[in-house]
């Protein structure tokens, strides 16, 4: 990577979900060692502790369509504004969540990041879910549901406007890579957005190596660079079980760790985050550690 020095940003955001233990998903990873094996492939690593989130237990739930609004707002303001300023001071931001909604915050820092160098940016979003309901359209009220569509300008002015603009990222220039569970509402939301959409059918009938190729094209084409956002419930929870939504039938052991193979060997991958690692129900913290090998081989990290 053009970067030699790492921020790891822990992001502990669990109101944008039901399920609870998300929170707890970047001391995971850090327990499964992620600053060690980083520095290990040479990099210099700077550890910058967690953004402020409220709790959840004392805080009113707000409106029903976007529970907890006001508080994700904050907290994805918080997150945004420290990444710009690691990427100024040109280090690779590694967000650590927290469930996906953090990830309004780390793509509005990516973007302010080269709109003040009227330059923009691609996102590779890997998921098992699309995260393009809006309060309208979501049959939970739950915004972790909700960052993809806020990243490419639909949902709450709140969230699509952080940082004062919208979209922070053109949708043609968004892949959407493994998804397999969308509501039926959410679907015109991703046919018609213009994000290109990899379902796991693509990945069956086309294999990771052509769909990622497609990916990465879409997302660098007249871009600076891009950013990766994986959701852990994007591989079978027989290999990771501790998420906070799992779905059958998703990506392999191998398939994930090509995925970001290939996104390293691009050498155009501005930051990225890993999200919905849930330790409450995994098994031995296998998921964590996953999360870790994954960040791995984004970061550089070979066979031979």
């Amino acid at each position: 990577m053009r970067q030699s020095r790492v921020a790891v940003i822990g992001a502990p955001l669990d109101l944008g979900q039901d399920r609870r233990g998300v929170d707890m998903g970047p001391s995971a990873i850090r327990v499964a060692n992620l600053n060690r094996r980083l520095t290990s492939l040479g990099y210099m690593v700077t550890d910058l502790g967690n953004v402020h989130v409220e709790q959840l237990e004392s805080l009113p739930e707000g409106p029903k369509r976007a529970r907890y609004l006001p508080q994700i707002t904050a907290s994805c303001l918080k997150l945004a504004r420290l990444v710009e300023q690691v990427m100024d001071e040109g280090t690779l931001p590694v967000v650590l969540g927290g469930d996906h909604s953090v990830a309004i915050g780390t793509v509005a820092g990516v973007s302010r990041r080269f709109r003040k160098q009227r330059q923009r940016i691609g996102i590779i979003w890997v998921d098992a879910h699309a995260d393009m309901n809006t309060p309208r359209t979501s049959p939970s009220g739950n915004v972790h549901g909700m960052p993809l569509a806020c990243c490419v300008g639909i949902g709450p002015r709140e969230l699509t406007h952080l940082l004062g603009y919208a979209p922070k990222v053109d949708p043609r220039n968004v892949a959407l890579v493994g998804v397999r569970e969308v509501d039926a509402l959410e679907r015109p939301h991703v046919r018609h957005s213009g994000v290109r959409a990899f379902t796991m059918r693509d990945i069956d009938e086309r294999g990771m190596r052509a769909v990622m190729q497609d990916a990465l094209a879409i997302a660098s084409e007249n871009t600076a660079g891009f950013h990766v956002s994986l959701d852990m419930d994007y591989v079978d929870p027989a290999e990771a079980p501790g998420v906070g939504t799992p779905v059958r039938g998703g990506g392999t052991y191998r398939e994930a760790h090509l995925a970001m193979e290939m996104i390293c060997d691009s050498g155009r991958m501005l930051g990225m985050e890993v999200v919905e690692v849930n330790p409450v129900i995994d098994q031995f913290n296998r998921t964590a550690s996953l999360a870790v090998e994954l960040i791995m081989s984004a970061l550089g990290k070979r066979i031979l």
